[in-house]
Order: structure tokens, then C-alpha cells, then sequence
């Protein structure tokens, strides 16, 4: 179980760390410290929703609009109706069962499951589960 996790997280860094080269070269020099590289997880800081909360491990301030936050979605509950936005993501699932909407088809996928949201193509998720349902967003604005 702790080499899935980290593999998957292994995954995840990967996928930041291939979007982090690609823009480096456009990016102004910014001053990397351990107080603005490292966040580790606070329910102080959380944002609440009308269906959880949510938690940004880096916001689009940080990284030229590149993103990583943490949803949580309360049983039988979605944070928004299907739509479509102009930036591609990737949800990755961390605890619960999930249901994913995209282009008129679902499917469901549970604890290190990855969805791909293409640009400007209808997607959603929700909670089908009995239990939070909690994944990461991983976009650039």
C-alpha cells in the first residue's frame, strides 16, 4: 500500500515538475525559501463550500497561475453542476468514491484514480460514496 501511494504521488510530482520546466523560462526570478516551499496541511486554512471545504497547497499566485488543491465533498453532494473553462486539469483521487462526468459519459473511481479534463470540454465530479470524498485539482489558470 505505501509503494501505490507513492508512486502515485511520484506521478503527481511529475506532472507539476514537467509543467514547471515548461514555463520557467517565462517566469520573472522569484526567491525559493522552505517557508514558501513547503505547506503542509491546516483545517485553519481551509475555505469552506457549500458542500465541504477546500485547501490550496499552492495557489495560482505562487506558480504563474499553476495550482494544487486539495477538494473535500460531503457524501451524496457535488461542488458544482457539470461545465466547461478554457484551462485543461487533472482530479486525483485520495479518499472515497467519485463520480466522473465528461462529454456525456461517467464512470466511478476510487482512492488513486486520475481523471483527465481536456480543455473546454463539460466535466464534473461528485460524491457518490457514503464517506468524503477527497481529491486533488491540479490546473493552471
Amino acid at each position: 500500500m505505501k509503494q501505490r501511494i507513492l508512486s502515485c504521488l511520484i506521478l503527481i510530482l511529475g506532472l507539476i515538475t514537467v509543467t514547471l520546466s515548461k514555463s520557467q523560462a517565462q517566469d520573472t526570478p522569484k526567491k525559493f525559501t522552505f517557508e514558501n516551499c513547503v505547506n503542509q496541511f491546516s483545517m485553519d486554512k481551509t475555505l469552506k463550500t457549500k458542500v465541504g471545504y477546500q485547501y490550496w497547497f499552492v495557489d495560482k499566485n505562487f506558480l504563474d497561475g499553476r495550482t494544487l488543491k486539495m477538494s473535500v465533498v460531503a457524501p451524496h453532494q457535488a461542488t458544482h453542476a457539470p461545465h466547461k473553462h478554457a484551462e485543461d486539469e487533472i482530479f486525483f483521487i485520495l479518499e472515497g468514491k467519485a463520480q466522473f462526468y465528461l462529454d456525456g459519459e461517467t464512470t466511478v473511481g476510487g482512492p488513486y484514480t486520475s481523471f483527465y479534463c481536456p480543455s473546454n470540454v463539460e466535466h464534473g465530479i461528485s460524491n457518490i460514496g457514503d464517506t468524503e470524498l477527497k481529491y486533488l485539482v491540479i490546473k493552471k489558470y
